[in-house]
């Protein structure tokens, strides 16, 4: 029987999509059986994105992938269009009713699928080649069907303006806020599966992995990390670059645990946190009261393990529940594809530490309009800068 703290918490979820206008979900068609032909100057960007899932196949094919979970791994690669009135840090996606106009909308033009992980890995090593020999892994969060996970990979490859290779790992979150535990158990079901993905992309070709997860895709994350660590493996043959762990739903003591066996990493992971993240608030409530990583409070204590942690409290965020600022914050998205370009990372304590926070504070003033303090806590030292102001 259900608590009346997990009710109460999956209700104030429930409440909060709501309220956002994220809730339902209820046009997951990627693929549209007819496309409008886009006049010339109306798309901005082309993507190819190569997918690695653990989703079963959906009955309807428009949908492509669904929110079950399969025995096996399935791959695939979508090409999808951005429209030219693309807003950096937003999605813009068609509603049920909605012509399918790649002027106006995302539109998926083709996916094509792998009987093979050899034939998927043949496909990847092409593109990585062709693209300096870099790829980004994203795993997404809770709540997220196959079409959304496409979408905001495109979206972070678009507006960050990354050059590599954009690889979605997909987990079988159902797409429902009710289906929180759910989604729990599908995630971890799904880290061999990301452990063997991040391999298939190192034998690929790809000199450097960069990772990007959300919310409750740094579980899986983490999971496959530790395991990397158990089998001698941490950083992927010295190919692992950022892992940047944003808004993550972790309890805070597992995440030590985890840290703990998979040791400090030669460069220190991103912790992107927001004390003022409703997702994650809810999530503790649920949780039994324990902090979760993406909205703890002791940067210190976090740092001490080996990770830099950005506070990005007073940052504004494009959805009410301020659970996605990495992403829709148009000046962090691009400081973002800023970061991955570069070789040194933020707080390594290589020269142009300084240079590279001055940036980022620089930045964050052309969206806010009022006074904010950007906290950066590394392995090193304890950075804190005040930007912003009114705006004249």
């Amino acid at each position: 029987m259900m608590s009346r703290s997990v009710a109460a918490g999956l209700g104030a979820i429930a409440l909060a999509m709501l309220i956002s206008g994220c809730a339902g979900q209820d046009m997951r068609e990627l693929v549209s059986s007819r496309v409008v032909e886009a006049p010339a100057g109306a798309i901005a960007g082309r993507h190819e994105i190569f997918v690695a899932t653990t989703r079963a196949k959906a009955t309807d094919r428009k949908e492509v992938y669904a929110g079950e979970r399969a025995p096996t791994v399935s791959f695939a690669r979508v090409d999808i269009t951005v429209p030219a009135g693309h807003k950096p840090g937003n999605i813009e996606r068609r509603k049920r009713g909605q012509s399918p106009d790649p002027a106006k909308y995302f539109i998926a033009e083709k996916v094509s699928t792998f009987d093979k992980a050899e034939e998927f890995s043949k496909s990847l090593r092409a593109d990585i080649s062709s693209r300096g020999g870099r790829a980004l892994v994203f795993v997404h969060g809770y709540n997220t069907a196959f079409d959304s996970a496409v979408y905001r990979l495109t979206q972070i490859a678009h507006d960050s303006g990354y050059s590599g290779t954009p690889v979605l790992f997909s987990w079988a979150s159902s797409g429902k806020v009710v289906d929180y535990v759910y989604d729990t158990n599908s995630a971890t079901a799904a880290r061999d599966a990301l452990e063997e993905t991040l391999r298939l992309v190192a034998r690929s070709g790809a000199k450097r992995i960069d990772i990007i997860a959300h919310s409750m895709g740094n579980w899986v994350t983490m999971e496959a990390l530790r395991q990397l660590a158990a089998a001698g493996d941490p950083d992927l043959g010295d190919r692992l670059g950022d892992v940047v762990l944003a808004s993550p739903d972790i309890d805070v003591d597992v995440f030590k645990s985890q840290m703990r066996r998979y040791g400090k990493p030669d460069k220190p992971f991103f912790l992107l946190l927001s004390g003022d993240d409703r997702a994650l608030e809810v999530s503790r409530i649920i949780a039994g009261n324990k902090p979760r990583l993406g909205g703890y409070k002791d940067a210190a204590d976090i740092a001490s393990l080996g990770v830099t942690v950005v506070d990005l409290s007073q940052v504004s965020a494009g959805d009410s529940l301020n659970h996605t600022k990495f992403a829709d914050n148009p000046v962090l998205v691009k400081l973002l594809g800023d970061k991955l370009h570069e070789d040194a990372g933020l707080g390594t304590g290589e020269r142009g530490v300084g240079d590279r926070l001055g940036t980022l504070a620089g930045g964050i003033t052309q969206t806010i309009t009022s006074a904010a303090e950007i906290v950066i806590t590394t392995p090193f030292e304890v950075m804190s800068v005040v930007v912003g102001g009114p705006k004249t």
